[in-house]
């Protein structure tokens, strides 16, 4: 099977539907997240106000080497997060899921399990990617561990990748999940549901 690109698309699970990111989310992404420093920690720029996410959200859209998907939480209909399929490169079937982030009511939930099996059974099954990566800051433990928990593989560390808006240097941890070992993560995370 010849890989091809992610585009718009609607995933529905059971807890949560992703559906194309869209400005009309915004104020229920404000809300979940709210003035939660911890949400916001690792989103650069940091919002602080619905406006600031507002424009965060505007570049997002803008930049067309992202797929986004607004995290709707089914019991509710409300946004409660987003997540991006990025870095894809159709070629050598390969792409990032990234760019997650989720109000903290979410936290350790089965809404961060049954996103990731919905992007990562899309990218695999109806796209026919070979490799699914994803990347955090080697300070962000919660992140770490979550990713761990998807069954996917730490490769390494790139060592001072990036620079962090407060001067400091961040190292980025890169974890990746092949097609091959997705029956055996795709049955774990189901399991998990």
């Amino acid at each position: 099977m010849t890989a091809t690109p992610p585009g718009p698309v609607t995933l529905t699970g059971r807890h949560v539907r992703l559906e194309p990111l869209a400005h009309a989310h915004l104020d229920d992404l404000f809300a979940a997240g709210g003035d939660d420093d911890e949400v916001w920690r690792w989103l650069r720029p940091t919002p602080r106000t619905s406006e600031a996410l507002g424009a965060t959200l505007s570049a997002l859209l803008a930049d067309p080497s992202y797929v986004p998907f607004a995290v709707v939480h089914r019991e509710t209909g409300r946004a409660v997060g987003w997540t991006a399929y990025m870095d894809i490169d159709v070629a050598n079937e390969r792409l990032e899921i990234g760019w997650t982030w989720y109000g903290r009511a979410y936290w350790r939930s089965a809404v961060n399990t049954e996103t990731k099996l919905l992007l990562l059974a899309h990218a695999f099954e109806d796209l026919g990617m070979g490799r699914v990566q994803l990347k955090t800051d080697h300070l962000n433990d919660r992140s770490r561990k979550a990713i761990a928990r998807l069954g996917a593989r730490q490769e390494g560390v790139h060592r001072r990748h990036r620079r962090r808006p407060d001067g400091s240097w961040r190292d980025t941890v890169y974890f990746s999940l092949l097609a091959d070992e997705w029956p055996q993560a795709k049955a774990r995370l189901a399991a998990r549901l």
